[in-house]
């Protein structure tokens, strides 16, 4: 008989219903306060102490349950958080007051663990949803850069050595139920029963504790770099460029040479150093949205069947492959995405290094003012990806050049398509 290697209590407490103490802190969400907005508790040790669905940590909850059930973690474990206060101060800010503003991160997120720390002697389990620290970035790219002439090392932002300095920023999604469906046009609870029976279920309370209107999804969040003096990012006169970059790991890491999103990420990062030592500042948004949210296996499966296809690889089929595996081209959702600029303040970009319209549509649509839009230069542009970017031209992507490839704007003009 295996041994019992947790600590775990002998009884199981489910979610299900409203503890019957009524002692769980409410959340006030767009509060002028983070005391009147309510800490957010995922309570690991007690359950029914919690004021959200789900579990700290986004998709790395699962590993946490591992650890418990092996015996490697203490259920009862609650972080010491002595030292782990921000390096830069960020906010509030008036975009944090509006409660459809910000629907997909906490915005007080940061700052928890100093503001609700007499929550946490009184032993409730509050957690910072948002971590910032210093650090050095150094790529290949940022020395070839160099070498051309396009960067030029300053000892501060830029090093010789290639280094470059950054203050970075990692956010676990914390996603707000009612701002989030007025945001897809959708009712409430028609959003809380998708996400309840799309998930296998795994979050009853979803469907039955309608009180409970913060969810701590388990999917990756975001990590924000920034280049250059932050206290940059806002007021009139400040100067910002900026890269809104989706996860693509084979090319991101790997280096694969079917898409631009590595090279289009190191442009947008060589914009933001030059604009940080020009005195404004750089931003990179790096989301967690793999092969347009659809997944690396659904991605790859989508390449094999796009090389394997009469005629081969080929711009005016390629969002009808997507969409012949997935039933649905893209499932990123950009409508989300600016919560982060409102978490910064950020009211305008003078530099955008993207030419995906989606992208644009949705900062603009929140009231982001956006100056020059910037394309990737060709030749940075890998010979594989020549089909991709023809494919994304012809179906609005802003450039300054035209579409090669007449079959591509007659087939997918129009469609829905992000990178």
């Amino acid at each position: 008989m295996k041994k019992n290697k947790t600590n775990n209590p002998s009884h199981i407490v489910l979610t299900s219903h409203p503890p019957r103490d009524g002692k769980v802190p409410k959340i006030n969400w767009g509060a002028k306060t983070g005391e009147e907005r309510g800490p957010l508790i995922a309570s690991m040790a007690d359950h029914a102490a919690s004021n959200v669905i789900g579990a700290y940590a986004g998709a790395y909850s699962v590993y946490r349950a591992v650890a418990v059930a092996t015996g490697s973690l203490d259920p009862l474990h609650v972080p010491d958080l002595t030292n782990t206060t921000p390096v830069e101060k960020i906010g509030p800010y008036e975009q944090w007051f509006e409660e459809d503003k910000i629907v997909s991160l906490d915005p007080w997120g940061h700052l928890a663990g100093d503001m609700f720390e007499d929550e946490r002697k009184k032993g409730l389990d509050v957690r910072p949803t948002i971590a910032i620290t210093k650090a050095h970035i150094n790529m290949p790219e940022i020395h070839e850069a160099i070498a051309k002439g396009r960067l030029k090392p300053d000892g501060v932002i830029l090093k010789e050595n290639g280094d470059v300095r950054v203050t970075k920023a990692a956010i676990d999604p914390v996603w707000y139920l009612p701002g989030m469906a007025r945001r897809f046009d959708i009712k409430e609870s028609d959003l809380r029963r998708s996400l309840f029976e799309n998930s296998g279920g795994m979050f009853p309370e979803l469907v039955t504790r309608p009180d409970l209107k913060v969810f701590l999804p388990p999917i990756g969040g975001h990590t924000v770099y920034f280049f250059g003096d932050m206290s940059k990012l806002t007021g009139p006169d400040s100067k910002v460029a900026c890269r809104v970059h989706d996860e693509c790991n084979g090319s991101d890491v790997f280096g694969s040479d079917i898409c631009t999103c590595r090279p289009y990420l190191c442009h947008g990062i060589e914009i933001c150093i030059d604009m940080a030592q020009k005195g404004g500042c750089g931003l990179v948004v790096y989301n967690r949205k793999e092969g347009r949210a659809l997944g690396e296996v659904t991605k790859f499966l989508v390449y094999n069947a796009r090389k394997r296809q009469e005629g081969g690889d080929r711009a005016d089929k390629y969002f009808e492959r997507t969409e012949c595996v997935a039933g649905v081209q893209d499932m990123r959702f950009q409508q989300l995405m600016p919560d982060v600029f409102h978490w910064l303040g950020i009211k305008k970009i003078d530099r955008f290094a993207s030419m995906s319209d989606m992208k644009y549509n949705a900062l603009a649509s929140q009231g982001i003012e956006i100056g020059e839009r910037l394309e990737i230069p060709p030749e940075l542009i890998p010979a594989d990806a020549s089909v991709e970017m023809e494919a994304k031209k012809a179906a609005g992507y802003f450039a300054q050049t035209e579409v090669k490839t007449k079959d591509a704007l007659e087939n997918v003009k129009g469609r829905p398509l992000d990178e």
